[in-house]
């Protein structure tokens, strides 16, 4: 018997995913109705989360935040089953991962935090990222679970609280690439260029592709044979500054980053390469 609480877009495929491949699940949700709209594909549901957890020693939760997972455990608690594995997959804090997975061990319970990079369709689908960092015997024991969810988990060893970490970075990441795609679309208004026209441009020259090597670069602290000079990228960034203000727009991710420029050039940095910045504050 397998138990879901939190059926929203990612649990409720979660949900499916797992009725297709001839499991058990009962589920619970906060508004019920999306709960009931699983019936359909053979979902067992339940009022309340003690009740969805009755006969289940495998448990998953998908919900909003560290107090939201805190709340419906808590409400779950006094029907759990002796033993009961908790897989979280709540994008939360590391220090709340960290605190969830002690004090649920004191109580006689694995919680296990394997926070996703999976949208709905991946999770209908089993694909996408799981990410998992715990002690290598639960780990173990869970693995078969989760390979049967995607056939990518991210195993980083036995650091309660990492997996949490490098989801947090992941989602980092994907905010600064679309705080980067607005300044872009800003900027290209203000010079007439079209949204096609971008995109004709990053169909053949892809600078995406080279951000593992640009991370590692900045890793090693190699910035003294420069591919592009601090003080040349700065000179771009003022353009592109002064074309949006002549435009009527601002770009505020890149004005930014030009600050952050401006901190290693007033250090004596002008000719090193530009991937300093991200070497550290100064």
């Amino acid at each position: 018997m397998v138990t879901f609480l939190g059926t929203g877009l990612l649990g409720g495929n979660f949900t499916r995913a797992l009725l297709s491949k001839g499991e058990t699940v009962q589920v619970w949700n906060r508004t019920i109705e999306k709960a009931k709209a699983l019936e359909q594909y053979g979902a067992v549901v339940c009022n309340s989360p003690a009740e969805a957890v009755k006969g289940s020693t495998r448990v998953h939760i998908v919900v909003s935040d560290d107090a939201a997972v805190n709340e419906v455990l808590q409400m779950a608690e006094p029907a759990l089953e002796p033993g009961t594995i908790i897989i979280d997959h709540t994008t939360t804090s590391v220090a709340g991962a960290i605190e969830r997975t002690m004090q649920w061990a004191a109580k006689g319970y694995t919680y296990v935090h394997v926070p996703v990079f999976m949208g709905p369709a991946n999770a209908l689908d089993s694909t996408g990222f799981m990410l998992v960092s715990d002690n290598e015997e639960t780990i173990r024991n869970i693995m078969p679970w989760l390979e049967t969810m995607t056939d990518k988990v991210l195993n980083f060893g036995n650091v309660t609280g990492k997996a949490a970490g490098v989801k947090l970075i992941g989602n980092q990441f994907l905010i600064a690439l679309t705080a980067g795609i607005s300044d872009m679309l800003a900027l290209a208004k203000a010079v007439d260029v079209t949204g096609d026209d971008i995109a004709t441009l990053l169909d053949a020259w892809n600078p995406g592709a080279s951000t593992p090597q640009r991370l590692r670069r900045a890793i090693k602290g190699e910035f003294d044979k420069p591919s592009w000079e601090l003080q040349m990228a700065r000179k771009d960034t003022r353009l592109m500054l002064e074309e949006a203000e002549r435009g009527g727009t601002k770009i505020p991710g890149t004005a930014t980053t030009a600050a952050q420029m401006d901190k290693w050039l007033a250090d004596g940095n002008a000719k090193k390469d530009w991937m300093i910045i991200a070497s550290g504050d100064l």
